[in-house]
């Protein structure tokens, strides 16, 4: 809704006008315009920087051209084709909220001048501040489509903006840089309507002794307020303001001892001076994809941070085992862009059991850019709350992230609690370690069943189907090759997917509620796996009349399996026991079926074109002079290459599956 100087036509005209007639700003055609702030097109000052305009030159260019040129067509003609290429490709506004260059004087350049009364006001929660405090600051009135929010030094409104902003609904509102100071002003995303905007302002530590909330508002284009005064909130001490602060009927809804930290943590004395806790490992605190918890004795208490990418809440419990129930539990909620910090009890899997008594000290959070983060104080013993444990024994640590409401009511989390592999004693030696987000027990399970289902059987389908031919003379403890090389890989199959069965049920120690068909599928192709090597068992000779009918059973069934088998590992990576990144999982299992898919299919045209090649005329009639065996017999060279380039790609696919599993 602001304009830049190269989306104002209405200023380049002006501006055109001026070159044209070689006069100043009084001698334009349309006076009325000539004291816009628009005029002066020459420089553009945008966060420091100064922007010659393109149009500079342009006067130079029209002197050069009267004095070889006396034609008064030539400026009309140039004036047209000007005001057609800004027509062309300049905008009228910034819908988009990107306002930057409206930074210092806050007025939209919109060709009208502002309304005098404002029908929008700005209320705020608190009158006071300190460095570091967040105050919530609302805009609100008759619908509206465009503002433009900043905070200045009541005592100067000239001035720079001061102190920084956080969002509460990204998709209404964005974040701007004025000047040197990041996230200064906030303004629009789009033109929809709205009836109210809420942000929250970050008291910087050269915070001026009082402050004022300004905003520009855009009714419509045309329809606009700048500068609409807004509260004025002071730190401690601090003069009285001379402008009174508009009612607002919210109060703050957390403690005074509750402080806004003024940047994230960082990982320095990591293992060192305190005990950390990292997912993944090595990671920075301050990045978007790192977990972290750290711990650090001070004399009889326990100072702890706490961070990861959450818009809902974070949560460490400690545990005297790897299930949940029992545990002593620290949350840190975000209810409504403010962080409530509270202790509470875990009975079974049931929602925590906050306590109403806090025994934290110190309490501190930062929310921005999906990072949540909060530290406090706990005595390393409390004698006077049971269900705290005391900080000087060892422990599984758990750390959970999860979904808010907006009244502050916690989700169960989606995915699995990241927990230590043992227990450790936070007041002990610092270490640096991380943790794993599924059971070992679960991680053998997927990694067993990717080496069955995605290198064994597979290769053992393969040279069974396409390998007898060449292969039909070597032996193998009396044996053909081939049958020997897929009675290995398939019993090597049953026994590993044996193995991976029965883990999950030692882990759940039961049938699980929450895995959905994973289960019913896994049973399925346990039970399918078992019976193939049991039919085979009672395979006919060859010749007998009952072998069509067993290679037809013996086929339908292990195509069977394979197919439920890749339908079950689909359908397993994604549980909260194993969670393999997504979709990373999904595009590298659909690469494997299309790559297995594939190999399958060029050794069936092989084996075709093998077949036609060997077709000859005798007696004027096409006879087949060789059976399928001999003719499968050629090409050996080309059917070794493929298996062998086909299981160099088995082989990569598993790494890749099995590396993602070691790394949850």
């Amino acid at each position: 809704m602001f304009c830049h100087f190269v989306g104002m036509r209405a200023s380049l005209l002006v501006c055109i006008l001026k070159v044209m007639s070689y006069g100043e700003c009084e001698h334009y055609l349309f006076p009325a315009l000539a004291q816009s702030s628009c005029c002066d097109m020459t420089t553009s000052k945008l966060e420091g920087e100064v922007n010659p305009s393109p149009f500079s030159n342009l006067r130079g260019m029209v002197n050069l051209g009267q004095q070889t040129m006396e034609l008064p067509g030539l400026a009309f003609a140039l004036w047209i084709f000007i005001c057609f290429y800004v027509n062309k490709y300049s905008v009228d506004g910034y819908p988009s909220g990107k306002v930057r260059g409206a930074c210092t004087s806050m007025v939209p350049c919109h060709g009208s001048s502002p309304q005098p009364s404002p029908q929008h006001t700005i209320t705020v929660n608190a009158t006071e501040f300190k460095p570091g405090d967040g105050i919530e600051v609302r805009l609100s009135g008759p619908d509206f489509e465009g503002f433009f929010i900043q905070a200045r030094n009541a005592e100067d409104l000239d001035s720079p903006a001061v102190g920084s902003f956080i969002l509460v609904d990204r998709r209404s509102s964005q974040l701007l840089t004025c000047g040197h100071t990041k996230n200064s002003a906030v303004s629009h995303t789009s033109k929809a309507k709205k009836k109210s905007v809420k942000v929250y302002w970050i008291a910087p530590e050269d915070a001026p002794k009082r402050v004022q909330f300004l905003a520009t508002v855009v009714k419509k284009y045309k329809t606009f307020w700048v500068k609409i005064p807004g509260p004025i909130v002071s730190q401690p001490h601090a003069l009285s303001p001379t402008t009174p602060l508009p009612a607002t009927s919210e109060a703050l809804s957390t403690s005074h001892s509750l402080s806004y930290l003024s940047k994230p943590f960082n990982a320095s004395g990591c293992g060192s001076l305190k005990f950390c806790i990292r997912n993944p490992s090595n990671c920075d605190p301050g990045s978007a994809s790192c977990f972290f918890l750290s711990f650090q004795q001070e004399k009889s208490s326990v100072f702890i941070e706490m961070s990861g990418p959450s818009e809902g809440y974070l949560a460490f419990a400690l545990s005297h085992d790897q299930w949940m129930g029992g545990d002593d539990a620290y949350l840190c909620v975000n209810e409504d862009r403010r962080i409530h910090i509270s202790t509470a009890y875990l009975k079974g899997r049931s929602p925590p059991v906050l306590d109403s008594e806090n025994a934290l000290e110190g309490v501190s959070w930062r929310l921005a850019d999906g990072l949540l983060q909060c530290s406090f104080r706990r005595p390393i013993y409390l004698p006077a709350y049971k269900a705290r444990f005391n900080l000087d024994a060892s422990y599984y640590i758990f750390l959970a992230d999860g979904e808010a409401s907006e009244g502050g009511l916690i989700y169960k989390h989606h995915r699995q609690p990241l927990i230590t592999y043992r227990k450790y004693n936070v007041t002990g030696l610092p270490e640096d370690i991380g943790g794993s987000r599924s059971p070992r027990l679960i991680k053998a399970h997927g990694a067993l069943m990717f080496v069955a289902w995605i290198t064994t059987v597979s290769i053992g389908v393969i040279v069974a189907r396409f390998f007898k031919p060449v292969w039909s003379h070597s032996f193998l403890f009396g044996k053909e090759v081939w049958f020997q090389v897929h009675r290995i890989l398939m019993l090597t199959t049953v026994m590993l997917t044996s193995i991976s069965f029965v883990l999950p049920f030692i882990y759940r120690r039961g049938w699980s509620q929450q895995a959905g068909f994973h289960p019913y599928l896994g049973c399925t192709v346990m039970g399918l796996t078992i019976f193939q090597p049991l039919m085979a068992g009672f395979r006919p000779s060859h010749h007998a009349p009952r072998r069509q009918l067993f290679n037809w059973f013996h086929w339908s069934t292990g195509t069977t399996a394979r197919i439920l088998a890749v339908v079950t590992v689909f359908l397993g990576m994604d549980l909260p026991a194993l969670d393999l990144p997504d979709p990373w999982d999904t595009y590298t299992m659909i690469g494997f079926v299309a790559w297995h898919v594939g190999i399958d299919m060029l050794l069936e045209i092989h084996s075709y074109y093998l077949i036609c090649k060997v077709e000859v005329i005798e007696d004027d009639r096409v006879q087949i002079l060789q059976s399928l065996t001999s003719a499968e017999a050629e090409g050996r060279l080309f059917k070794q290459v493929v298996l062998a380039i086909y299981v160099c790609g088995n082989i990569a696919f598993l790494v890749a599956f099995l590396t993602a599993v070691s790394q949850i």
